[in-house]
This record gives C-alpha cells, sequence and structure tokens, in this order.
C-alpha cells in the first residue's frame, strides 16, 4: 500500500500544478491574421534599397561581404557606363545573392554598407520549402522602383 502512495502522491502533485496553470490568462495570438509586435532593434528580411530617382544605393564595394561572420553574402561588381547605368557610382553589383540558410541576422552587413543599400527589416515570414529557394538574388532583394 506504501508503494502505491508513493507513485500516487507525484501524480495528484502534477495535477495540481495543471489545475493551477489552468487559471492562468492565455496569451495565444491567432498568428496568420493577428502578428504579435517586434521589438524596435528587430532584424529579419534584408532589401536592397534605391534612390528616389530609382537608381540602385549597391555599389557593388563587397564591404557587406568582408563584414559578414557567416560568409553568406556574395557580390559580383561590374562597371557602369553612361549607357547602362544602375547606381550614381563607378561600379554596380551585377550578381548580389544572400544564403539565408547560413545567416545569422546580425546586421553587419547593414552597419558595413557605406551607402545605406542593404537594410534589414522586421519582416519575419522567410519560410520554404526547397533550400534553392533560400538563396536570395538580386531582384528578390531589389526594392521596386519607386513610383513618379
Amino acid at each position: 500500500m506504501e508503494v502505491v502512495r508513493d507513485v500516487v502522491k507525484p501524480i495528484i502533485a502534477g495535477f495540481g500544478i495543471t489545475r493551477r496553470r489552468l487559471a492562468h490568462k492565455k496569451v495565444t495570438i491567432m498568428y496568420p491574421e493577428e502578428k504579435r509586435q517586434q521589438y524596435p532593434r528587430t532584424r529579419w528580411r534584408h532589401v536592397l534599397t534605391r534612390y528616389e530617382s530609382g537608381l540602385e544605393r549597391c555599389i557593388g564595394c563587397s564591404l557587406c561581404a568582408g563584414a559578414c561572420p557567416a560568409r553568406c553574402i556574395y557580390v559580383q561588381a561590374s562597371e557602369n557606363t553612361d549607357a547602362e547605368r544602375y547606381s550614381p557610382g563607378e561600379r554596380y553589383a551585377v550578381r548580389y545573392e544572400i544564403n539565408m540558410i547560413r545567416c545569422i541576422f546580425c546586421g553587419y552587413c547593414q552597419e558595413a554598407c557605406p551607402t545605406g543599400a542593404i537594410v534589414l527589416r522586421n519582416d519575419f515570414e522567410l519560410a520554404n520549402y526547397r533550400r534553392e529557394d533560400f538563396i536570395f538574388t538580386k531582384e528578390m532583394l531589389l526594392e521596386p522602383m519607386p513610383l513618379q
């Protein structure tokens, strides 16, 4: 009888904890319809910004790739010409890729950028089903053209 009492006593104590917990206020949110407020310094999705004129801010300097501790940024630069001008500087990024699987969202790329081209915004819905979809290309990262 004493062995049964030793087994039942912790079970009853566990039910007591559960009963007290059920009395607390629920903190669940209905996620897709309602989103939790982000902290002010939250850093998630990368965005390549543009000037008001529509030119890209990225000048292809690769400082963001050099500052990245995870080595997830690849920048291939090319020269601007008078016929084809993509950025106000001499160079622009022909290819700009970020491997989001490796990214640790530290924000060093944003801090290292001299023109403010790369910005981490608070869009945190980055889920995908295939590994290839986690390589964000320049077209995926670039802001849409400003409306004239």
